[in-house]
């Protein structure tokens, strides 16, 4: 460590408190030898703003120079010191949902869940499907994105995990609301067809359920009853005030 730049901490000082003016500047911390005739001395932060925070001020002097001169003085944070969230990219931020009307979410170029439609198509079948003409696709999903896309699914609440799906009287794969979808994921997924379930145009595996299954309610046939049974045998005692009152009414034509 070079002497002279080691004993300039009065000059380090009065470039630190320069720079942090208004704000004071502490004790001084220590220093570091960055090379040959460079010292780095450490002032602490009396900034409120910038608490665990320290001034590095970095001197240097010329070979066969007597005089030290201030090379650099920052502002870096310390061990306790409080700092920003590391930066994430806005693509990398966002979450479903995020999208809303107008905004557009482009996508790369080498996205890994994309392919060009010829590369990844498995038969003839497949690419007379992914491809009409003057409707071709430039890509379609890769491997990996489909099985992105299924592990999402299948783990997700269209999934046989879900609670509807856990308490339903049936699978999907048995209701006939149950509409299969194309392509690869045609084995294990497919749209919900139901207004009245909570589930109606979204995609479902074939082991998802609820409570709308097509054959979960069966209406029980309507019970035949008989003609109605007249007592023959038993009789009513009427008192005889009451019988004459009921014998003139019937008279005047009254029942």
């Amino acid at each position: 460590m070079d002497p002279a730049c080691a004993g300039a901490v009065e000059l380090a000082r009065e470039a630190a408190e320069e720079t942090a003016r208004p704000a004071r500047v502490g004790d001084h911390l220590g220093l570091r030898a960055e090379a040959d005739r460079v010292v780095t001395h450490y002032f602490a932060s009396l900034d409120p703003a910038y608490r665990g925070w320290r001034w590095a001020v970095t001197v240097a002097r010329a070979s066969r120079a007597k005089q030290v001169t201030v090379d650099e003085c920052v502002l870096l944070p310390g061990d306790g010191a409080l700092l920003a969230p590391e930066w994430v990219p806005w693509l990398e931020r966002l979450r479903p949902g995020d999208l809303g009307p107008g905004d557009l979410l482009p996508t790369p170029a080498d996205d890994v869940r994309l392919a060009p439609g010829y590369t990844q198509a498995d038969d003839a079948t497949d690419q007379e499907t992914q491809w009409e003409l003057g409707l071709g696709r430039p890509r379609v999903l890769s491997k990996e994105g489909r099985d992105e896309t299924a592990a999402r699914w299948y783990e997700g609440i269209a999934g046989p995990r879900a609670p509807i799906a856990m308490s339903a009287p049936a699978q999907c794969s048995t209701c006939g609301f149950f509409v299969s979808l194309a392509g690869g994921l045609r084995e294990v997924f497919g749209v919900c067809a139901n207004e009245y379930a909570p589930d109606d145009g979204r995609v479902v595996s074939v082991d998802h359920g609820c409570g709308a299954h097509s054959e979960a309610v069966v209406i029980p046939p309507a019970s035949e009853h008989g003609p109605p049974v007249i007592d023959e045998l038993g009789y009513d005692v009427v008192p005889a005030g009451q019988l004459r009152d009921t014998e003139a009414e019937e008279a005047l034509g009254h029942s």
